[in-house]
């Protein structure tokens, strides 16, 4: 009797690790196989950004008693505030508090001495949340006398300005991701929009006044559209409208490269900290991290504010390209310094913003325009595109996951973690079982040689 419940308790156990390195398997497989998280290849399906709570607690809390919020390194909000009491309800909301010296009204009031004071081109400012500071930024064309004077000013306002001068020129990138090109030199085409009757590009204002006409890189006529609103400076933004007026196939993917492609799901507001991606018809496909919100800079050809601060590279041409997170578009390439070469800043003017100034909205999945199926057929029309191919506000197909992204995912610990644990615990759980069985088998050949030696 003791003999079979051994064999049964064997049994089950070798059962229950095999069924254990089952389970594991599968959940490694599916969590491989499963959407990445990366903005570079499948975005989320809903509209989300990580600004959201942290931008909740600011309002509700107020600006006398905020200076900003950001994201940490791991994705969770950190809000700046002033006294103890917003601390304590930054907590109980599920955030973290830092407590700060100078308030989101403090901040902004020195933003708006400086934008008072004379205008320097090539200079830039932003408010930096994590430093609890005003950061004025002068690139190597400031004079310095100009310079001088504008650190006067700083010092005026106190010492919670901090002056920085960088390498590079602040200029537009003007000369997506898909380049179009008009006779004021070359863009990259940044979201499809529309008025719900006509399909629009949005990109950057500098890159042409209204009326320009523009054209795709193809052979022939190749006409994508005219410019019909916009505004530089003051703002970065303008409207393109399509030449048949429609955006054609694959209306709501942004071109990333390689005839890869990223779905955009709605537009949002990004958080200092947050990752972002930006594409454009010279670089390509880059990504950064968001330094600061509402920025200013003085271009040689004008002022623009409310911009967004990123430390993502971007070249001549690139202006007006997209930049987005987990297929949630936040913005398009206004100008900045440096190369992708030796990194530098640059500046994005926010979507929402520019979308309700024109009248529109993105061309989303179910919306109306190219992805609710209203689009032309391709090769039919100016500025359309077949599937698989790219083309200025065509972008390609979504691609799948490659290589990169399938080593990324076997490295990343929360997505195939837990099933690693199981395949682990269920080896081990195997293998002592068969231990187990091998040491009572050897005994009880002991025991039996021993009886019949005697």
């Amino acid at each position: 009797m003791r003999h079979a419940r051994r064999r049964i308790v064997r049994r089950v156990a070798r059962l229950a690790a095999v069924g254990g390195l089952l389970l594991g398997g599968t959940m490694v497989t599916r969590a491989v196989a499963s959407e990445p998280p990366d903005a570079s290849t499948a975005p989320r399906a809903f509209a989300q950004t990580p600004s959201g709570a942290g931008g909740d607690l600011v309002s509700r809390l107020g600006t006398g008693r905020t200076a900003g919020h950001w994201v940490d390194s791991e994705g969770r909000p950190v809000v700046a505030v002033t006294d103890e009491r917003a601390a304590e309800a930054v907590r109980r909301a599920g955030a973290t508090a830092k407590r700060v010296r100078h308030s989101m009204s403090e901040l902004r009031s020195a933003a708006s001495t400086l934008r008072s004071a004379p205008r320097v081109a090539g200079t830039a400012w932003a408010l930096d949340y994590r430093s609890n500071e005003v950061v004025v930024r002068g690139d190597r064309t400031v004079s310095g006398s100009d310079w001088s004077r504008l650190t006067a000013v700083a010092e005026g306002i106190g010492g919670f300005v901090r002056m920085e001068r960088t390498e590079g020129a602040f200029t537009t990138r003007l000369n997506g991701a898909e380049p179009i090109l008009s006779t004021a030199g070359r863009c990259s085409a940044g979201f499809n929009v529309t008025d719900g009757t006509s399909d629009f590009i949005l990109t950057a204002g500098h890159c042409g006044p209204t009326g320009s006409v523009w054209f795709d890189d193809r052979p022939g006529d190749g006409q994508v559209g005219r410019t019909v609103a916009g505004s530089f400076p003051g703002d970065d933004f303008s409207l393109v409208e399509y030449a048949n007026g429609k955006a054609g196939d694959g209306a709501d993917v942004v071109a990333v490269g390689d005839g890869k492609g990223v779905r955009i799901t709605g537009a949002g507001e990004p958080a200092v900290g947050q990752r972002v991606f930006r594409s454009g018809s010279t670089s390509g496909l880059r990504d950064g991290r968001v330094t600061a919100l509402d920025a200013t800079v003085n271009y040689p050809e004008g002022t623009v504010t409310g911009l967004i601060e990123t430390d993502v590279c971007a070249e001549p041409g690139d202006s007006g390209g997209p930049m987005f997170s987990e297929g949630v578009a936040l913005g398009v390439t206004s100008g900045g310094s440096g190369d992708c070469a030796k990194g530098g800043t640059t500046f994005f003017q926010p979507l929402p913003e520019a979308m309700a100034s024109l009248g529109v909205r993105l061309i989303v999945p179910g919306r109306e325009g190219a992805a609710a199926g209203t689009s032309a057929p391709a090769g039919q029309a100016p500025g359309t595109r077949a599937p698989g191919a790219s083309g200025a506000g065509a972008p390609a197909p979504v691609a799948g996951v490659d290589g990169s992204t399938l080593l990324a995912r076997l490295t990343d610990r929360r997505n195939i973690g837990p099933g690693l644990l199981v395949v682990a615990g269920s080896l081990v759980a195997l293998v002592a079982t068969r231990w187990i069985r091998e040491e009572q088998d050897r005994k009880a050949y002991r025991r039996r040689y021993s009886a019949t030696w005697g």
